[in-house]
């Protein structure tokens, strides 16, 4: 007599979960949306896991995608996604905003070894009403501000020649941030790269509508702006980089040595 078939097991196995899209959902931009209308922790605590699905992990994808593109064209900057990702929490310690979350998801890239400082580097963000990409040296510290105008002294005619493609003029607008009304301390006031030298900041920024974010191509998209920009990040980080190096230490009794030589 035929024994009977023993009815079959189910898998124990479960399916890996599916990578997050390099782009957002409508919903992701809905979220943002409601963000700015109740920006609370009332809000926002039942709904983190919206968050992390909606925003965070397509976020990741993007820069991820993002950041394999960079060994072309910015290897400098290449950086785990975590790391340029920045926290929708706000810092509220100094601020007399204390609205806890921002309305927008961002990622910057910095230059290797300047991670604990700004520099210049690639940034971009979404949020309900926009999708902004931008590249250049927004908030300088003050050796880095002085590094830049000093080097501007000698080499503006080609930084302006970067800024004059017509490539880039066609992609991007320039900073439009505080300038100086007088020259720098110790800078000359009649100087052909006057204009430049009072500037607080350097670089370009690209405006896109909101839908750009929920398009297939995002990630493609801000490669392409990214690498048209790369020349002017690398200028701006040549004096930086210079001012960062630690001077080489001159061994005891070397002087003396070379004056004797001499």
């Amino acid at each position: 007599m035929p024994r009977a078939k023993s009815p079959a097991k189910k898998s124990s196995a479960k399916a890996s979960p599916q990578p997050a899209l390099a782009s957002l959902r409508p919903e992701g931009l809905s979220f943002l949306r409601n963000l700015a209308r109740h920006n609370d922790r009332e809000w926002f605590t039942p709904r983190k896991a919206i968050y992390e699905a909606e925003l965070k992990e397509p976020m990741l994808a993007i820069v991820r995608k993002i950041t394999d593109a960079m060994i072309d064209f910015a290897p400098d900057h290449m950086r785990p996604a975590e790391k340029s990702l920045f926290r929708i929490y706000r810092d509220t310690r100094f601020s007399s905003d204390k609205r806890p979350y921002k309305t927008h998801v961002a990622a910057w890239w910095t230059h290797q070894g300047l991670q604990k400082t700004s520099g210049a580097g690639y940034y971009f963000h979404i949020s309900a009403k926009e999708v902004v990409v931008a590249a250049g040296s927004y908030m300088p510290e003050k050796e880095q501000l002085a590094a830049i105008r000093n080097w501007l002294l000698d080499h503006h005619a080609e930084f302006r020649k970067l800024l004059r493609s017509a490539a880039l003029r066609k992609a991007f607008v320039e900073f439009e941030g505080e300038r100086l009304s007088r020259p720098p301390k110790g800078f000359p006031k009649d100087h052909p790269a006057l204009d430049l030298i009072q500037c607080r900041q350097w670089g370009l920024s690209a405006t896109l509508p909101a839908a750009a974010a929920l398009k297939p191509d995002l990630a493609a998209t801000i490669i392409r702006y990214f690498r048209l920009a790369a020349p002017m990040v690398d200028a701006l980080n040549t004096p930086i980089a210079a001012a960062q190096a630690p001077r080489k230490k001159v061994l005891f009794g070397l002087n003396q040595a070379v004056s004797r030589l001499g």
